[in-house]
């Protein structure tokens, strides 16, 4: 895709995964300053305290980092298993462009995700994560093949965002905007639609996913990621998270903002959206990972399509 893009001279050093700091040019998108009924101001606020610090893996978002693969590989699984069937009906969808097969599987951010052959399987898929944040979603789906725009209400947020592709070549189109800017200046749909672990930040849930909805095009995919309104996960997501192993800082969640996947799918239900099954994401404390489990009670994945 060809953005509309201009070159500013400086941004501020960021620590990367690597440990190293960058102050660099890089390439961005002119955008207007985010506003909006789904904006929190306090949220965002929060959210831009920290953007220096979304790629330390032993910072803040460590717990996000150790969650992020499998997140990655269910929307990867999922991806391939929906739009398989319209490879040979639309042009364009599902070409292959492998890198060499020495390209180490570390390339997308996630070493442990199972890529096969081909790690590029989403060549001229367009899709929009809503809730951006660093980028530590974004950058894995571009890797994949997708043309990838990041939004996030925290310019902060973005900064880092921005810095970060830069450090790895990567073209992201990132905009400190919000969801219901976007679709007001008219964008296309996108085959695919992130809203992951953000609808439980933002002011109006209802109004927030139907215009993410809207964002959908006909054929494609959207994931709602967030965290059910249950004792289990008042105990697990914010007593033990927050203030016991202080995996997070403490107020980062509001159990009041908890969603329950009956919720979900009645909000969608709005929409031309379909929605499959919660699925739910557990930890393993002794392995220290997570894996996809029939257990909602805590975080939890949707689905929805748009037939």
């Amino acid at each position: 895709m060809a953005l509309n893009r201009q070159e500013l001279p400086e941004t501020e050093a960021l620590t990367t995964s690597g440990g190293e700091n960058s102050a660099k040019t890089v390439s961005i998108e002119t955008n207007s300053p985010a506003s909006g009924f789904s904006i929190d101001e306090g949220e965002v606020a929060r959210f831009s305290a920290l953007a220096a610090k979304w790629w330390d893996v032993k910072g803040e978002f460590a717990p996000l980092h150790r969650f992020n693969p499998t997140r990655v590989r269910f929307i990867r699984d999922t991806c391939l298993m929906h739009f398989s069937h319209l490879s040979s009906a639309r042009p364009g969808v599902g070409d292959r462009s492998p890198p060499p097969r020495s390209q180490e599987r570390s390339e997308l951010g996630v070493s442990d995700i199972e890529l096969g052959d081909d790690v590029h399987p989403f060549g001229h898929m367009r899709l929009l994560d809503v809730g951006c944040g660093g980028g530590l979603l974004s950058e894995p789906m571009r890797r994949m093949g997708f043309e990838v725009t990041g939004l996030d209400a925290s310019e902060k947020n973005i900064g880092t965002a921005r810095a970060h592709a830069a450090q790895g070549n990567l073209d992201i189109r990132y905009l400190a905007q919000t969801v219901e800017q976007l679709a007001a200046a008219g964008e296309p749909q996108f085959d695919v639609v992130l809203c992951m672990e953000v609808i439980e930040h933002v002011a109006d849930p209802r109004e927030f996913l139907k215009t993410c909805a809207s964002l959908v095009k006909p054929g494609g995919l959207m994931f709602v990621a967030t965290l059910n309104r249950t004792t289990k996960a008042f105990a697990l997501g914010i007593v033990a998270a927050e203030y016991v192993l202080r995996w997070v800082p403490q107020g980062t969640h509001d159990w009041n903002k908890f969603l329950k996947p009956s919720e979900i799918e009645s909000f969608l239900s709005e929409t031309a959206l379909t929605t499959d099954p919660a699925v739910g994401v557990s930890y393993n404390p002794l392995l220290d990972q997570w894996a996809l489990s029939n257990d909602t009670a805590v975080n939890y994945m949707m689905v929805a399509r748009a037939f």
